[in-house]
């Protein structure tokens, strides 16, 4: 993995952490699926976010996945090409 990877990936962790206090979280890279991918080639990465969140409560998955990008703010559009989501609520 490279740094540029690293870097962006501590920068999800913070901003997704202040915005959801996920009770689970794991951020991937997966860039190295998509080598030579035409959307590799503009340096944004790719990743993959896993987190179960009680802000997620009630929340049907298309606003999951809205709460989140808005959370990304920027890195939307300057860092991240492709973003993988798996957004839960904690089980009852």
């Amino acid at each position: 993995m490279s740094e540029l990877a690293e870097q962006r990936m501590a920068q999800m962790e913070t901003a997704l952490k202040a915005a959801f206090q996920p009770i689970e979280f794991e951020v991937v890279d997966d860039g190295h699926r998509h080598v030579g991918h035409a959307g590799a080639r503009d340096g944004r990465g790719h990743f993959i976010v896993r987190m179960v969140s009680a802000r997620f409560t009630g929340m049907p998955p298309l606003a999951r996945h809205r709460a989140v990008y808005a959370a990304l703010g920027e890195m939307m559009e300057t860092d991240i090409h492709a973003l993988s989501l798996k957004l839960d609520a904690p089980a009852a």
